[in-house]
């Protein structure tokens, strides 16, 4: 199954906007009910006080457009002829939906506009910074890009694993090993992933797999009914994407090389890990998940043993080896026994009498 975004944009209508009790905004249709199937496909909005005075340059129209204390108090400065020009150039433009704020009764010019031309006029209570801070919320996740990909999908240390690979090469069954271990599965066969800003993707299973696992030989197995809830979680951001592959290519040896994998336009890290009879893979996947711990704490162990014996190089060779990791002289010397003199106490010779 691609990973490849789906190219279709996300939209929702004006009708689902008001009955999405996630909104958190008091809204109630004041005109225009026949357009309340117009879409909304962004998920900023705009205030259109430059489209009063005629400037109709930049309004999008699949934006929702809000008309604050501002630029009511503006129209209502206009003379009745003025007034309704402005409102009904505005409305031209065939908008996804107009919202007043702070529970400011609209002018009858744009009541009549909305309605002669199907634009649902919204109106509600609270004010602008607060409509429009709950609007961004909402339509970040409701307009969110977002794709199918194959894999599975593990928390391992609060790191969240992707695991890819052929079909049949025992992906679900390491996501049972790490099961066993103490990790939680998020989903397995067909994760859901959605885009969130600044630059994150997270995972989670699709609807009806929710909670299942499916093993060769044993079936589909409820893996919050077998372990509990603290064997699944609901959703998780992937950080890192472990792509399993049969042993029959090279493989990075020292861990230079830095793969990554683009989802929705994110990069994220990738690791290729060897695939063969007897190898423990659930605990590779958890040094994995430890060792991004660790790169994005700032440390990454290939390059600092690079570093280091480049430095060594630099002045004349790398030192021998039991000197190497020997603590300071003083050190030594302060734990250490002299030479050839045991660390046990003398034998005790008896007296003769």
């Amino acid at each position: 199954m691609s990973d490849a975004p789906s190219t279709a944009p996300q939209h929702i209508s004006v009708r689902e906007l008001l009955e999405d009790t996630a909104l958190g905004l008091k809204v109630r249709l004041v005109a225009g009910g026949a357009g309340l199937d117009r879409k909304i496909q962004h998920v900023r909005i705009q205030k259109s006080g430059l489209a009063l005075v005629g400037h109709l340059h930049g309004v999008v129209p699949t934006r929702v457009q809000i008309l604050g204390g501002t630029e009511l108090s503006y129209l209502e400065g206009l003379r009745p002829a003025e007034q309704s020009s402005a409102v009904a150039a505005l409305l031209s433009l065939e908008l996804s939906c107009v919202l007043i704020t702070r529970g400011v009764e609209p002018p009858p010019s744009l009541i009549a506009a909305a309605q002669r031309t199907d634009t649902p006029l919204l109106m509600c209570a609270e004010r602008s910074s607060v409509a429009i801070g709950r609007l961004h919320a909402l339509l970040d996740e409701r307009l969110a890009p977002r794709t199918r990909i194959h894999g599975v999908l593990v928390d391992v240390f609060e790191v969240g694993v992707l695991l890819l690979g052929k079909s049949g090469i025992g992906k679900s069954e390491c996501a049972l090993d790490l099961v066993m271990r103490g990790h939680r599965l998020v989903a397995d066969d067909a994760i859901e992933c959605d885009y969130r800003p600044p630059g994150m993707v997270f995972g989670q299973p699709a609807a009806l797999l929710r909670y299942h696992i499916e093993v060769r030989g044993l079936g589909i197995l409820n893996i919050k009914d077998l372990f509990g809830v603290t064997a699944i979680r609901e959703r998780k951001r992937l950080d890192l994407v472990v792509e399993l592959k049969e042993e029959q290519q090279e493989f990075d040896r020292l861990g230079l090389e830095d793969e990554s994998r683009d989802l929705l336009g994110v990069t994220i890290r990738k690791v290729t890990l060897p695939v063969r009879p007897g190898r423990n893979m659930s605990s590779i996947i958890e040094i994995a998940a430890r060792n991004e711990l660790l790169r994005q704490a700032g440390h990454h162990p290939a390059r600092d043993l690079v570093q280091r014996l480049e430095r060594s190089l630099e002045v004349g060779g790398p030192p021998p080896s039991h000197q190497l990791n020997r603590p300071p002289s003083s050190q030594f010397h302060a734990v250490t026994p002299p030479l050839n003199e045991s660390s046990a106490p003398p034998p005790v010779t008896p007296r003769r009498s």
